[in-house]
């Protein structure tokens, strides 16, 4: 089972956690790993409404008065790890040759950057694949936003600068730029709901989508001289 997440960086911070976050980066990182990795887990198992907080004190071997110290309520720790997830993301980008303007290439080197990250933080991209679900009223329109924000921006970023001198005379580049970015978030929602954990993601997701940027290329690009 593969899994895949189109999704792009943005720094998501609201004022009251990053308050709360100075105080979360006084302690150690070890400390902060255990805290970050135990409520990502617990918000990826069980959604915002019916994760426990004693459960994440006691994952991450801490008293519950010390997690209300840095997050004054579930709400706040859930927003932080939202920015938090977000700014993982957003480290994909410095792993990319922006000098790539063949917007193929360029994606082939995302979807690179993207599985390298997954493996580094897989209980983050756990997290956020547990958002594309969430429905609780307290949280919703927070992660409706990002979720429509990281898209946005990722294709911005992708697109950008791109040489449109590849593409057939006879076609609008930019609704065959729509075609690319359809499919692909097809082709990573379909990805995403038939795994069960970022774990599961191996090599062959990226030989698949390769294999759709290799037909689309044919569909889009002056055949070669």
């Amino acid at each position: 089972m593969r899994a895949s997440l189109f999704l792009a960086g943005v720094i998501f911070i609201y004022k009251e956690v990053t308050v709360i976050s100075e105080k979360f980066k006084s302690l150690t990182p070890d400390k902060q790993e255990r805290i970050i990795n135990a409520a990502l887990a617990e918000f990826a198992r069980n959604g915002y409404e019916r994760a426990s907080t004693n459960e994440i004190v006691k994952e991450a071997g801490i008293s519950k008065g010390s997690l209300f110290v840095y997050f004054n309520n579930k709400k706040e720790l859930y927003l932080f790890l939202l920015d938090y997830a977000a700014k993982i993301i957003d480290k994909i980008y410095s792993e990319v040759d922006w000098g790539e303007t063949d917007v193929f290439e360029r994606m082939k080197a995302l979807g690179l950057a993207k599985f390298k990250t997954y493996k580094s933080h897989p209980q983050a991209f756990n997290f956020l694949k547990a958002t594309a679900y969430e429905d609780a009223d307290e949280v919703k329109a927070e992660v409706r936003k990002l979720a429509n924000t990281l898209i946005a921006e990722g294709l911005e970023k992708g697109y950008k600068d791109i040489d449109r001198s590849k593409f057939r005379k006879d076609i609008d580049i930019n609704k065959a730029l729509d075609i690319i970015s359809w499919t692909m978030l097809g082709f990573n929602e379909q990805e995403r709901d038939g795994v069960d954990s970022i774990d599961e993601v191996d090599f062959e997701i990226l030989e698949e989508a390769n294999s759709y940027f290799e037909i689309l290329q044919r569909c889009f690009y002056k055949e070669e001289q």
